[in-house]
């Protein structure tokens, strides 16, 4: 079966909610799963508007990606994503929270498997993964790539290994 892949730069993002598997309990497996398709319509809504793509689902984690000249689109609006996903939780009465993990690097795209999935892969998403994250943490690639005006918004953490929001201010 003949694919279609290439390497691109992306900004590559993992977001993961707080607390959902406590809330998630609470609801029968239809009603969760009612919520979850909605979680990811809106979600879905939202990086598109920010001119990214979520790439897959996993439970109530996310792998979203934005390309090439998409990356400082992508980098400026995760600060939205969060506050409006925070603020979606808070309108069904979660006390959940959207953590996001943020790193520029190249990654094949393309499509995988007998179902020919869209998907990125490589040694960059892996490291995206890894990353720790609290809030919103950007490698030391991903802070370079913000605007020079953004920068001061960011505190370096681990020897400059990777940034967290300043507590006081949000990003431009």
């Amino acid at each position: 079966m003949p694919t279609s892949r290439s390497e691109h730069q992306l900004l590559i993002v993992f977001a993961d909610i707080t607390r959902f598997q406590h809330h998630a309990r609470n609801l029968d497996d239809m009603a969760l799963a009612d919520l979850l398709d909605a979680y990811y319509r809106f979600t879905e809504d939202l990086a598109l508007r920010a001119s990214g793509q979520i790439i897959k689902f996993m439970g109530d984690e996310f792998l979203a990606i934005w390309m090439d000249n998409q990356i400082p689109t992508g980098l400026a609006a995760l600060h939205v994503i969060k506050r409006e996903v925070d603020a979606w939780w808070a309108t069904h009465e979660w006390d959940s929270r959207l953590i996001i993990k943020a790193h520029i690097g190249a990654a094949v795209v393309g499509t995988f498997g007998n179902e020919s999935r869209f998907d990125a892969i490589g040694n960059n998403v892996n490291i995206t993964a890894t990353l720790p994250a609290h809030t919103i943490t950007l490698s030391a690639e991903a802070y370079a790539a913000l605007d020079a005006a953004a920068q001061p918004h960011w505190i370096a953490q681990a020897s400059g290994a990777f940034y967290t929001p300043r507590a006081d201010a949000e990003p431009a």
